[in-house]
């Protein structure tokens, strides 16, 4: 068996065996198989695409190519949620302690920001002395002791993963879904899930552009979590406006801080009760939707988050850094917002600081945009629209136009379904 000869046989459009694929994701893990080579078959892949049984063996060995995590040992029913990234999406932080709180016990293994989308450990890092690179020894404790625990990738975990994602990043193929469903699968089946939920999010501020891009996404992951007998459930969810009036990492930790309260914005409570009650659904516990809320208002899914911080080094007097500079974006006139662009929002977020335009970009955790007003909302002409959280004049200047651009006003609105429908 010759690369070549597997390369040839996807750029004519057959289907590889699960043996081709096993050959090739050893080879080009260990190195005797070079970039160039997986680059080919990569960009095959992105022409002809995948079968849901390719899709799944690539999934597994990409999985294989590394070490994987296994919880039996933890008590309860393993379970995690995975979003496709957004604007203002920081479910992650306020599921974990909720599921966790719910009886559920969530290993989740999560990534950071790059380009205009948030990453879950860049707004934990934004919690002083909190360490989101734990042994699998200190994993397992924070698990057994309080339920759940958010930690980064590990250099073993995946590894083919990791050596494909930057060839895809510079070679144009990243736009492939059963690349990009081998690539999230993989390092999410590693923890040894029993249960998964996967928020698949479109629209403006998403990868995947439109609906059906999405529902393409989320039933392909789907497929391959049921080849793999694990239980998956895809929502799909929009992201055409930012989730939540808060986008950079200090900013939403606050808010995630208010919904763990019982309060804070209508859509990220919403939001992260669905998903919560998804995973509960398939890990066979029975709670109503009024009773996942009941732990966000009685204080117990807050005491796990408390926990879970503590564990991991992490400071819970909530005293975070504050930008110099917090001025309000005014209304030009009277109306009804209609409109938040969840990409412009982004744009002004990575222009202030809040996210990296490169990997090795050091972030500023104090800036965002915070206190923005939703679809739906009245404003007066002067109103604040929202308010921009900066540490650089400069910076500030550049992102005030944007900010301003993703409001649009007008006399009526007609709200849309945040989850718009649910996959398996």
């Amino acid at each position: 068996m010759l690369p070549q000869w597997i390369i040839e046989r996807k750029r004519e459009g057959n289907e590889l065996s699960a043996d081709e694929i096993r050959f090739f994701i050893e080879g080009f893990t260990e190195g005797s198989i070079p970039d160039y080579q997986m680059s080919a078959l990569a960009m095959a892949i992105c022409f002809q695409g995948m079968t849901p049984a390719e899709t799944a063996a690539l999934t597994t060995e990409m999985m294989l190519s590394g070490e994987t995590i296994d919880p039996a040992s933890l008590p309860g029913i393993k379970a995690d949620k995975h979003s496709t990234g957004g604007i203002g999406d920081k479910t992650s932080l306020i599921l974990a302690p909720l599921a966790a709180a719910c009886g559920l016990t969530v290993p989740m293994i999560s990534g950071r920001g790059l380009g205009i989308t948030g990453g879950t450990l860049d707004k934990l890092e934004s919690i002083p002395g909190y360490r989101t690179n734990l042994s699998e020894k200190e994993f397992f404790q924070t698990l057994e002791n309080v339920g759940c625990s958010i930690i980064g990738q590990t250099a073993q975990l995946a590894p083919a993963d990791k050596k494909l994602y930057a060839l895809r990043d510079v070679t144009g193929t990243v736009p492939s879904i059963p690349l990009i469903t081998a690539s999230i699968m993989s390092k999410k089946l590693a923890e040894g899930l029993d249960t998964l939920v996967l928020d698949v999010k479109w629209g403006k501020g998403a990868f995947m552009k439109t609906r059906e891009e999405a529902r393409q996404l989320a039933q392909a992951m789907v497929d391959v979590g049921r080849a793999m007998d694990k239980k998956v459930r895809a929502l799909i969810t929009d992201m055409n406006q930012p989730l939540g009036r808060a986008a950079g990492n200090v900013l939403e930790v606050q808010e995630c801080i208010e919904v763990l309260r019982g309060g804070g914005p209508d859509d990220l409570r919403e939001l992260t009760v669905a998903l919560t009650a998804h995973m509960l659904e398939l890990s066979n516990v029975h709670k109503t939707n009024a009773e996942i809320f009941q732990c966000l208002e009685n204080g117990t899914a807050m005491k796990k988050f408390e926990e879970m911080v503590a564990a991991q080094g992490g400071s819970t007097d909530w005293k975070f850094a504050a930008a110099k500079i917090q001025e309000p974006v005014l209304a030009p006139a009277d109306g009804i917002v209609t409109t938040v662009d969840a990409d412009l929002i982004g744009k002004a977020c990575l222009v202030l600081g809040a996210g990296r335009q490169k990997t090795d970009d050091t972030i500023d955790h104090a800036v965002g945009i915070g206190q923005m007003k939703k679809p739906g909302e009245e404003v007066k002409k002067g109103d604040s629209l929202a308010v921009i959280f900066s540490n650089d004049r400069n910076c500030f200047d550049e992102s005030l136009p944007m900010v301003g651009n993703a409001f649009e006003l007008g006399d009526h609105f007609e709200p849309q379904p945040l989850v718009c429908e649910v996959v398996g």
